[in-house]
């Protein structure tokens, strides 16, 4: 496990300003995202503000806003880095 300064709550933080921001440039309002996305625009101003929603909400508001393509990437796995010199080599 590596060391990091960020937190989990951070995270939350920088993705509910993500869909503030992309809700913005798109000039949408809390409720025409509500309409947009089925999550209540009630649900999307607490998100907003505390970073709090269920996965299922924050999805259908990011493919709302965004490509869900993106979010399903960090799923993928991680590309594995060379262990020694040989491998390097041999990959060639």
């Amino acid at each position: 496990m590596r060391l990091t300064l960020l937190t989990a709550s951070d995270v939350q933080h920088d993705l509910a300003s993500a869909i503030r921001r992309r809700r913005r440039e798109l000039k949408l309002s809390r409720d025409a995202l509500a309409e947009r996305s089925g999550v209540p625009a009630p649900t999307i101003k607490r998100f907003e503000t505390t970073g709090q929603i269920s996965l299922r909400q924050f999805l259908l508001l990011w493919q709302s806003v965004d490509r869900l393509e993106r979010v399903a990437e960090l799923a993928a796995p991680a590309p594995t880095m060379p262990g020694s010199i040989e491998e390097v080599l041999r990959d060639d």
